[in-house]
């Protein structure tokens, strides 16, 4: 999920990826994050309809195991997708998606010249060491981006420290509100042009909400929500950022 930007040194990029490249991610993150890929794609295509945009060629860097480019390509059936992952053992998930509509490369976007009507950049931000330089980069790449940004900072996360559990678990390095999310891609360069949250408490693709507890705080989330969105994301999280820039 993680790629190199090149004004670090050999050394920072190694330590940035190195999780990604030795297999120790794949150790703890089995299917790559796929299960819940359905729901990310069709955030996407919610987004793109709304904005009115048809675009004749997607790439994601940081595509993981592929399968948010294999349900795009069902709903999208005129788009050429191409997807980047410089881990080894994401990429060889990909290729059981590859087709003649989806192009995987075990490379650096980077380090390409190419440019697409729209890229995407979901849950990868977070994990790169130079988070600011890496979205920076990523601007001359394709006219539309598209970011899904964690929003990992709340009261309850800060009172429960679950932070710490993602840069364990699933090796986040920055953490964001809803402001700050937004302000990092403008300091970058980009202009907004849409966004709203994602809400995976409701439903959920983890399937986490097991336990009484876990059952009542996803309705508390719900009637929250319902009468505060912005409340509901600064106390209780359970919600990520879709941003659609240029």
């Amino acid at each position: 999920m993680n790629v190199d930007v090149h004004d670090k040194s050999d050394e920072a990029s190694q330590s940035s990826n190195s999780i990604y490249l030795d297999g120790s991610y794949l150790e703890k993150n089995k299917n790559w994050h796929s299960e819940d890929s359905p729901w990310k794609a069709l955030q996407i295509s919610r987004l793109l309809q709304s904005n009115n945009i048809r675009p004749e060629t997607i790439c994601e860097v940081g595509c993981g195991a592929g399968k948010i480019l294999d349900e795009l390509s069902h709903v999208l059936p005129n788009t050429k997708f191409y997807g980047y992952e410089i881990s080894p053992q994401a990429y060889e998930l990909c290729k059981i998606y590859e087709s003649e509509k989806i192009d995987f490369f075990n490379e650096d976007i980077l380090s390409e010249e190419s440019f697409y009507d729209c890229l995407l950049c979901i849950d990868v931000i977070e994990h790169v060491e130079d988070y600011i330089g890496f979205a920076k980069a990523l601007r001359k790449k394709a006219k539309y981006k598209i970011f899904h940004i964690p929003l990992d900072i709340s009261i309850r996360s800060v009172l429960h420290s679950s932070m710490m559990g993602n840069r364990k678990g699933v090796g986040h390095l920055h953490y964001f509100v809803t402001e700050t999310a937004l302000a990092t891609l403008e300091d970058s360069g980009y202009e907004i042009l849409d966004w709203f949250y994602t809400k995976w408490f409701e439903v959920d693709p983890y399937d986490r909400s097991t336990t009484v507890s876990e059952k009542i705080m996803k309705i508390t989330r719900k009637i929250l929500y319902f009468f505060s969105p912005k409340l509901m994301v600064r106390l209780l999280g359970g919600c990520s950022l879709m941003v659609l820039a240029k």
